[in-house]
């Protein structure tokens, strides 16, 4: 499945580092969602991602809006990630089914059993406003979050 910009999101349910549901839908009519895919928790390239996120968190709370990471990792190891790395934002697990949320946002890279990096921007009506995905390997800079943050706006 491809997303394109206008599109409803699918909805999805998943467990965070808390151990607590995360439902998509339930941000619809408050706020905005920016929705992180990332391939595995503890691996290089996505640290640096989710740190450089982290140490600039105001850019994402200036905008009012939820900002939720997601990877096939278990709600176990969601937990002592974001501990060690301090994370303020919902860490989720797209454990079992294995990847289900990816796979519905088109970015599961089934050879691998991980998600792409990929990146969705989604408005306060559940609307998708931004997406940016990168090739394997290739971080994501914090100029495109920008440029997709500022199409919630328009």
């Amino acid at each position: 499945m491809s997303l394109l910009i206008g599109d409803s999101v699918p909805d999805f349910e998943l467990v965070n580092q808390f151990g607590e549901t995360v439902k998509l839908s339930d941000f619809q009519g408050k706020k905005p969602v920016v929705l992180v895919f990332y391939p595995l928790s503890f691996s290089g390239i996505c640290t640096g991602e989710l740190c450089e996120i982290r140490d600039n968190f105001a850019r994402f709370q200036n905008e009012n809006l939820e900002l939720l990471a997601i990877s096939v990792d278990s709600k176990f190891v969601q937990k002592k990630y974001a501990e060690e790395e301090g994370y303020e934002f919902s860490v989720l697990a797209d454990f079992w089914p294995h990847g289900g949320v990816a796979k519905q946002y088109g970015v599961f890279l089934e050879e691998a059993g991980i998600a792409n990096r990929a990146t969705f921007v989604v408005d306060i009506d559940g609307k998708l406003v931004s997406k940016f995905i990168t090739a394997p390997g290739q971080a994501r800079s914090l100029e495109e979050y920008d440029r997709a943050l500022s199409t919630l706006a328009a």
